[in-house]
């Protein structure tokens, strides 16, 4: 990969403990804000578009691109707008913000148009994790060139008790009537999870080492860390995942995991959109939390062994 071509940005090799090779490059979505995206060039039956989920980061995935690597697939992924190394829309870098979902469309963009000009790999999938899904699926929509999809706990509904729903809608969008978009939303502080919590009554993941590998990254680089949503987020997420709840399932090949234990999304939107998926097939993992991808190693292995298996049926 000649990196004369590209304006190379930070990879912090130390945490990510991914395949020999990954690089980090910035790009410039078409609305100029600037973007990280990372490749794991590892890959001779296609590229992965990996989509992360909120608070998530390039590195993350490193772990994640070596069981893909394994399986003979290349990764591109990235720093979402908001959070990362990427440009962060309030000048409290901690709150995680976005004024208009649709905007994190043009961070896709961004990607296809890197993997072009890499020269990465066809063809193409998609392995998209929580607020990822949700962005996920929507470019799926718009027509990403994609040959299939794996879904990891999609953001396609988010976990809000019954009684605070009608709350939460409300003021996160009279939040902007007053100009207060930019405050944490209820429920949420300025703390990174992972940073802050405990291993015991976690809702991300069983795995104890897993768990270990997140608190290690946020703690060697704190400037990738983000706390919680801001109420303008919350507002924009409400709002795409009810247009999407609406919208038809693509005509692209999907399979979708989800946890048991699940307690940060909704299961019941995931449940319906693949009862309706044409293509799609909804696979659950008994006792698993939010991040199956951050799970035990039985139920690691058997979510790359699934997307491996999907993949190679849509070449």
């Amino acid at each position: 990969m000649k990196q004369d071509r590209f304006h190379p940005a930070p990879f912090f090799t130390d945490i990510a403990d991914g395949p020999e090779g990954g690089e980090a490059f910035w790009a410039h979505a078409s609305d100029g804000v600037r973007l990280r995206i990372g490749v794991w060039p590892v890959g001779a039956k296609g590229t992965v578009f990996l989509l992360p989920g909120r608070t998530e980061y390039i590195e993350k995935y490193g772990r994640a691109a070596t069981d893909l690597a394994a399986r003979g697939y290349g990764v591109i992924t990235i720093d979402w707008r908001g959070q990362g190394l990427a440009d962060r829309g309030l000048p409290d870098r901690i709150v995680g913000h976005v004024d208009d979902f649709a905007e994190y469309q043009l961070d896709v963009q961004a990607m296809l148009a890197m993997a072009g000009q890499l020269g990465l790999p066809e063809p193409y999938y998609m392995l998209a994790h929580s607020m990822g899904g949700c962005i996920g699926l929507r470019a799926l929509i718009k027509g990403m060139p994609v040959k299939a999809a794996a879904f990891s706990a999609p953001m396609w509904g988010i976990s809000i008790a019954a009684w605070m729903r009608p709350f939460a809608t409300l003021i996160s969008q009279v939040s902007g009537w007053v100009g207060q978009s930019h405050r944490f939303a209820p429920g949420t502080s300025d703390k990174s999870y992972v940073a802050d919590a405990a291993f015991a009554g976690n809702v991300l993941t069983t795995d104890p080492e897993m768990w270990r590998y997140m608190h290690r990254q946020i703690i060697a680089h704190p400037e990738l860390a983000l706390a919680g949503p801001s109420l303008a987020w919350l507002h924009q997420a409400l709002n795409e995942c009810n247009a999407l709840s609406l919208a038809p399932s693509p005509a692209v090949a999907a399979v979708t995991s989800l946890g048991s234990a699940e307690k940060v999304v909704d299961p019941g939107p995931v449940h319906l959109r693949m009862a309706r998926w044409q293509d799609g097939r909804l696979d659950l993992y008994q006792g698993a939390e939010h991040e199956i991808i951050m799970e035990t190693p039985d139920h690691r292995g058997r979510f790359f062994d699934s997307a491996a298996t999907l993949f190679a049926e849509n070449r």
